[in-house]
């Protein structure tokens, strides 16, 4: 597990953005860029679900992320492979951030936030994609390299995969 430590700055406002991030897309750039109106730093996190069938090594995902924002101090991009509500609470973040493109997001959404907030207090911060990005989700994207279609247009510039 590739975990950061917990910040003993306790006036940064820290967001937690986790996924599975398979792969990373403009739409999760854009939401890391708008969070970032809302906090100091973010951690993109990374969820390890063994159970979970993924087209990219975790290696690869984390090594393509962390290049992307090579430079950017405000943001950290780590592994986990527990709870989320855990890694949250070890980083020292203040809340989750996550993203809604549709009323089907938000349900599901609602559910685990209602669940995160009731089990450690920690609040979700929800985001709603911008209508250019609303159709863009990781597994459209690998089901459209599954087949053979450029993706470029759906990853951040310069991201190999």
């Amino acid at each position: 597990m590739n975990v950061g430590t917990k910040t003993d700055n306790k006036h940064e406002r820290i967001a937690l953005f986790p996924g599975s991030f398979d792969p990373f897309t403009i739409g999760h750039q854009s939401l890391v860029k708008r969070g970032l109106e809302l906090a100091d730093r973010i951690i993109i996190a990374i969820g390890i679900n063994e159970g979970k069938q993924c087209c990219f090594p975790v290696e690869r995902r984390l090594e393509e992320i962390r290049a992307l924002y090579r430079g950017e101090e405000r943001i950290e991009v780590v592994t986990y492979q527990t709870l989320t509500t855990d890694i949250a609470k070890q980083l020292g973040a203040h809340f989750i951030l996550r993203g809604i493109r549709s009323i089907i997001d938000f349900e599901y959404e609602k559910t685990i936030a209602d669940i995160n907030r009731e089990l450690t207090g920690i609040e979700t911060i929800f985001l709603l994609a911008e209508p250019q990005y609303a159709h863009i989700s990781s597994s459209v994207v690998r089901e459209l390299l599954h087949f053979g279609k450029d993706i470029t247009g759906f990853l951040p510039k310069g991201m190999q995969l």
